[in-house]
């Protein structure tokens, strides 16, 4: 770890990682990999160039692998790749902010994409900091969002999966999914476990409502921080090669995949460690907020 290089890659945000092999590095060397991660939210090891196997064991030492939901109802107990692959026949469904998997009771703490395939042109992910962009709203509207809490569904996920999954027996596991994983109410502040630091959790279009408020209000409110976190401010972007290894806490960041390489092809596999229930700590004082 002596020859470790940090390379911040925006203002808010992400740090590329040159100096270390996540397959060999020791324990105190993983640790200081895990600070760096809380405090850059995304860190980027280019050409990691891990296997199936080395992928999965460098997410294991974050913590157990989850297993995705839709996985689960088709009977899978073991974790197993997400692989999203975009081409002329599948569409890209992730162009907008989000982290993943809200409308669980306990969201995943990290993921971990490693790109397979890469487009000639476009295809980059951009990241946001949901700390950072806490930090960027007034006192006064600080206070108000912290404490609502925000009902999360699945329906735009299941909607998103149809586009995915032309089978026509796709449509019954969907409806199962919708069923069995029914809407959640999560804080719409929430603080970090580890950082203490406060973030805004914010689960793009699996947030329905905010509980409490006049539907109108609900709406004006989480349209207003949507726009608040498009300020190019509290991101970075990365422009993927072949090899590349990103990982994130998905509890202090949103993500979106630039849609602009369709109808190239594109191909990354992700894994997500299992995580806890949100929760917004009223007692816990937040961190210095970082400068903007």
């Amino acid at each position: 770890m002596t020859e470790l290089e940090i390379r911040p890659v925006s203002g808010a945000l992400g740090a590329e990682v040159r100096g270390v092999d996540l397959r060999t590095v020791d324990d105190a060397g993983f640790a200081e990999i895990r600070g760096l991660l809380h405090e850059h939210e995304v860190l980027f090891f280019p050409a990691a160039g891990l296997s199936e196997d080395e992928h999965m064991a460098v997410g294991r030492r974050f913590g157990p692998i989850a297993v995705f939901p839709v996985a689960r109802l088709l009977g899978a107990t073991e974790p197993r790749f997400q692989v999203i692959t975009d081409g002329p026949d599948s569409r890209p469904t992730a162009d907008q902010w989000h982290t993943d998997v809200t409308w669980i009771a306990e969201p995943p703490d990290y993921a971990l994409l490693a790109a397979t395939v890469v487009p000639e042109r476009g295809g980059d992910t951009l990241w946001a900091s949901m700390t950072a962009a806490y930090d960027g709203l007034s006192p006064a509207m600080q206070e108000f969002v912290a404490g609502l809490e925000v009902v999360h569904d699945n329906t735009a996920f299941i909607e998103a999966a149809r586009e995915k999954m032309p089978d026509p027996n796709a449509g019954e596991l969907l409806e199962r999914l919708r069923t069995e994983y029914p809407p959640v109410v999560h804080p719409l502040v929430r603080t970090h476990p580890d950082t203490g630091r406060r973030a805004l959790f914010l689960g793009g279009d699996f947030m329905r409502r905010i509980e409490g408020l006049h539907p109108d209000e609900s709406r004006s409110i989480l349209d207003l921080l949507k726009r608040h976190i498009d300020d190019a401010r509290y991101q970075c972007r990365w422009r993927w090669t072949s090899g590349d290894l990103a990982i994130w806490d998905e509890r202090s960041t949103n993500h979106r995949s630039a849609a602009d390489h369709f109808p190239q092809h594109r191909s990354i596999r992700r894994i997500e460690i299992c995580g806890s229930r949100p929760d917004f700590d009223p007692d816990r004082l937040p961190a210095v907020p970082t400068a903007v």
